[in-house]
């Protein structure tokens, strides 16, 4: 403890944060479970609450995480990594060149400490455990270690409820089982921010019959929005009941194009972006966005480049292939046939010579070989909701939130309001994900994140909004409650309150 309080106050961190006059909300800082204390949990969970399959949880917790398949990389030889295309893990992930930092990561206590030495008011913390859990492939091992997890984590994060409130992990595989989890998580855990799992790795039916080892491979990526296994309806339908919104940052390595079996680096780049963009855009063409109008989500870790890139590909896209431009534009029906084969007979020489009745359909002939269309089917956005684009501007912008580094100066794409469609900010935010291998210091997070005002990456007026409004927005938009009791409790209500007088005028 001499340590903790020999340690300099004044951060520049913390000196920024004085001169900013807006309290800083940090969406995603990581934490590290301590093994033996998390054990317990485990035990106690998977003896009670979840009926055993005659083996102790403990001892076999560790080969069901994800990672687990990955580490195989370094036990195999190179021909055994060549023949199963194993993707190259991380070497180590933690902070190690100073103990302070790793010790932070792991207990609340110095992390509630450190947060303040940071200039941070408020964060919400990802356990790393936390965020594996729902990718448990095992239905009875992956209920009991949410169940454990979130127990576990409710439990040594309550004393610091003031400036730190952990997610519960909601596991995905089936409405039934998310719900009921989050119903335990909120109502008797007492837990207020969650997180789901990205999508689901499901097998292809068509390949079960060849054996389990090709069916683990044949698989296809469900993102519980556009045509998923099941309909997802009833859980968000519950997260709106119990005033959470759901956030996710999954990973996306192990894709096909994320297999490289010498080099993580070229597996990590923009996996995060990719797995979350999956569940954006599925959320978005599934209709989630339009039949729950309040409920937004939080996408973490891949930044808001991404963002603003689908949000404006989605403008573009219906510009040039809404319902009415595909009919009136790209109709084959459309085509003069017979002034293209005039055409033809004068321009194409002996090129075409004798052979014009082989035209094939990419140029409007035989088009009747073509599958079928019900009238609704041109209409890919209508699910959405979408029958102009500034509905596509509502259904995104007023649902979509992207968790960003504090160097990630990326995030000016996010807030070039003369490029977005609209003029308007994608709603970037700090989700800082310190506690990992590139942060290090939480002590610097402040201080990185403000040195884009100083090179003019974004303005003040952007700053304020990815450290304060944003998140505020976000997690103040089910639950009022949010942040009563917190370091931030009256920025909160002042921002509900000048919400409320915009909303009346």
């Amino acid at each position: 403890m001499t340590i903790a309080l020999e340690r300099p106050r004044k951060t520049k961190s913390a000196q920024i944060r004085e001169k900013l006059g807006y309290p800083i909300i940090d969406t995603d800082v990581h934490t590290q479970e301590f093994p033996p204390a998390f054990l317990d949990y485990l035990e106690q969970v998977g003896g009670t609450a979840m009926p055993t399959a005659g083996y102790a949880y403990a001892e076999r917790f560790q080969e069901h995480l994800p990672g687990a398949s990955r580490s195989k990389w370094f036990k195999q030889s190179w021909d055994e990594r060549r023949a199963n295309r194993t993707a190259r893990p991380p070497f180590w992930t933690r902070p190690t060149n100073d103990a302070l930092n790793l010790a932070t990561i792991s207990l609340p206590k110095l992390l509630h400490e450190r947060l303040q030495e940071a200039g941070t008011d408020f964060a919400v913390v990802y356990p790393n455990l936390a965020t594996m859990a729902p990718h448990i492939g095992n239905e009875e091992m992956r209920r009991a270690v949410c169940r454990a997890a979130n127990t576990y984590h409710a439990e040594i994060f309550r004393p610091y409820s003031d400036r730190l409130t952990p997610i519960a992990s909601i596991p995905m595989h089936t409405p039934e089982e998310a719900i009921e989890e989050l119903e335990y998580a909120v109502k008797v855990l007492g837990l207020k921010a969650i997180q789901i799992p990205g999508h689901i790795r499901r097998p292809i039916p068509a390949f079960e019959k060849y054996g389990e080892e090709v069916a683990n491979e044949a698989i296809w990526i469900d993102t519980f929005g556009l045509d998923s296994k099941y309909n997802y309806d009833p859980f968000w339908a519950k997260c709106v009941e119990l005033k959470v919104v759901p956030t996710t940052h999954s990973s996306g390595m192990g894709w096909i194009n994320r297999r490289s079996i010498s080099n993580y680096q070229y597996n990590h780049i923009g996996h995060f972006a990719s797995a979350a963009e999956a569940l954006c855009k599925s959320l978005f063409f599934g209709g989630v966005t339009h039949r729950f109008p309040t409920l937004k989500f939080a996408f973490l870790e891949g930044g808001a480049a991404w963002g603003a890139s689908l949000y404006t590909d989605l403008i573009w896209h219906w510009d040039t292939r809404n319902k009415d431009h595909l009919v009136e534009n790209n109709n084959p029906a459309n085509i003069d046939r017979e002034e293209l084969l005039e055409l033809y007979t004068r321009y194409g020489g002996e090129l075409v010579h004798g052979r014009l009745d082989q035209l094939g359909s990419g140029l409007g002939f035989h088009a009747e070989l073509l599958s079928p269309l019900e009238p609704g089917d041109l209409d890919e956005f209508a699910v959405a909701g979408v029958t102009k684009p500034e509905d596509i501007r509502d259904r995104f912008l007023n649902h979509f939130y992207f968790g960003t580094e504090s160097d990630d100066t990326r995030v000016a794409q996010a807030f070039n309001r003369k490029a977005n469609p609209y003029g308007d900010r994608v709603k970037a935010f700090l989700g800082s994900d310190s506690g990992h291998w590139d942060v290090p210091d939480i002590t610097a997070i402040a201080a990185n994140t403000y040195s884009m005002v100083e090179r003019k990456i974004i303005t003040e007026e952007d700053l304020q909004y990815f450290l304060s409004i944003h998140p505020l927005e976000l997690y103040t938009s089910l639950n009022r409650d949010f942040f009563k009791g917190t370091a931030v409790e009256k920025t909160a209500d002042e921002f509900l309150a000048g919400k409320l007088r915009q909303e009346t005028r």
